[in-house]
């Protein structure tokens, strides 16, 4: 994922131009969430219970604020803005509030003989004081999404929204002290040198979603004081398209995923792999689609910003590649016509870096061995996709392309079902959350064995030892 401000040292405004919010007193501020963690109100399920609720009615109610907040941030379209950031963290709030109670319930495991007597289970304990630094690109989703995992583990939370969305950001740190335990979940706006000073605070854990490089310095500025981490980063997501795929509906596909938040999205198709035999049908379709979906937007669609048009609109200018539809830069209104780009140098700059913009290469390949191995030679993305009618090769891809999730036939839907962990691997992250998985994250599971004193049937441990309690120690382990 391409939020390469995220930690970045500090500026005189926001990454928009947008004025600077008003200085916080971070110390002051983690020290108000200890002291509540430490009262055990945090722990308490029905709290738990409650915020989560909160959580639900604080998007639900302010639909329409932060529709216009992502209009300001993104130019994002009110239905992009409700499926993507409002009805996804309203569910995982629902999802969780109603299975709270049952995820912190204790696992008793089946003890080995030489445990018994004895009982052993699971405890879920919460970490404390947690921080979550959110992305610009789904700023609520991507913010308040990961604090419904922290929040039904127990934690007080730090929330630190990307100032590259400095509307969301405002609107989030109105919204949420008005929704929920301000004593106990914070909002801290600022740029990248908050972030640092807040990791500086020896949380107890800390997640933060952005791209690689950022996400190696949070995880250095972690270490020192071994604050665990989850890190949702991102790469070059691939798109398999085999002989056999279903090439209409493949190529609707790809290009939604590729448009929706005009391409600024961690699991969009980044690149496509298309045999040879459908590759020009595959190519036509992909731009006649991307015709008819960007037909309200002639002039190309809006990235972020100054800096994010630079980096994409440079790939398009160093002629790497054939041009197949699109490809037109307005840098006065940071507008770039979607572009598909045939068969880019393998070892370009667009081939290279994680796009993150309406830029699509589409390269070509002979066989499904040479798709497999053009993707293992390249770092482990955060999804990989594939199109196909056959099992087999449904099978062979599935276990031989390593990436943090996959999805078959179809783009990113495994991004939004609380059912799955969501995740990287490798360079495109560590940990993973959503649904119980995140609950997870969130929670030292703490082992438990509790046994009697009476009887003392541990008497033939207890030195001096003898050949009789040598043979009953063979035999019991």
């Amino acid at each position: 994922m391409m939020t390469t401000e995220s930690v970045a040292p500090k500026t005189s405004g926001s990454a928009n131009g947008a004025p600077t919010p008003p200085p916080v007193d971070i110390p002051a501020t983690v020290a108000r969430l200890r002291k509540t963690f430490a009262t055990g109100r945090t722990r308490d399920i029905e709290w738990r219970r409650r915020q989560l609720l909160q959580l639900q009615k604080l998007m639900e109610e302010n639909e329409d604020a932060i529709g216009a907040a992502l209009v300001e941030d993104l130019d994002r379209h009110p239905f992009e803005a409700y499926i993507a950031d409002v009805a996804t963290t309203a569910g995982e709030a629902k999802y969780a509030a109603k299975r709270v109670r049952r995820w912190t319930r204790r696992r008793y495991k089946l003890l080995e003989i030489p445990q018994l007597p004895g009982r052993g289970w699971v405890e879920y304990e919460p970490y404390g004081t947690v921080l979550i630094i959110g992305a610009w690109n789904y700023p609520f989703y991507l913010t308040l999404g990961p604090a419904v995992g922290a929040i039904a583990a127990g934690n007080a939370v730090i929330l630190k929204p990307s100032e590259i969305a400095p509307a969301s950001s405002r609107l989030m740190a109105e919204l949420v002290p008005r929704y929920l335990d301000s004593d106990a979940i914070a909002v801290v706006e600022g740029d990248g040198s908050v972030s640092q000073e807040l990791i500086a605070q020896g949380l107890d854990r800390v997640m933060f979603t952005g791209g690689t490089e950022i996400g190696r310095k949070v995880y250095e500025g972690a270490a020192p004081h071994l604050t665990p981490c989850t890190l949702e980063l991102g790469g070059k997501s691939p798109v398999i398209v085999a002989a056999d795929a279903d090439i209409d509906v493949a190529a609707k596909r790809i290009a939604w995923m590729k448009l929706l938040n005009n391409g600024q999205t961690c699991v969009a198709p980044d690149y496509v792999i298309a045999d040879a035999q459908i590759r020009d049908e595959l190519v036509d379709k992909i731009a006649a689609a991307i015709n008819k979906f960007t037909s309200d937007r002639p002039n190309g669609v809006r990235i972020v910003n100054q800096r994010q048009f630079d980096r994409i609109s440079g790939y398009l200018s160093g002629g790497d590649g054939r041009v197949a539809v699109g490809g037109s830069c307005d840098r006065a209104s940071l507008r770039i016509q979607p572009a598909v780009v045939v068969d880019p140098d393998p070892d370009g700059p667009l081939m290279q870096n994680e796009i993150f913009g309406p830029v699509l290469p589409v390269i070509t390949v002979r066989s499904l061995d040479e798709a497999i191995r053009f993707v293992n030679s390249r770092a482990k993305p955060l999804a990989a996709y594939l199109f196909t009618k056959a099992r087999e090769t449904r099978e062979r891809v599935i276990k031989e392309v390593p990436a943090g999730g996959m999805l078959v036939n179809h783009i990113a839907f495994q991004v939004s079902t609380a059912k799955l962990p969501f995740g990287g691997v490798g360079a495109s992250g560590m940990g993973a959350y959503h649904g119980k998985y995140g609950f997870e994250e969130f929670s030292h599971r703490k082992s438990v064995l509790t046994k009697p004193t009476r009887p003392d049937l541990s008497s033939f441990i207890y030195p001096p030892y003898t050949q009789r309690a040598f043979k009953m120690a063979r035999r019991m382990f």
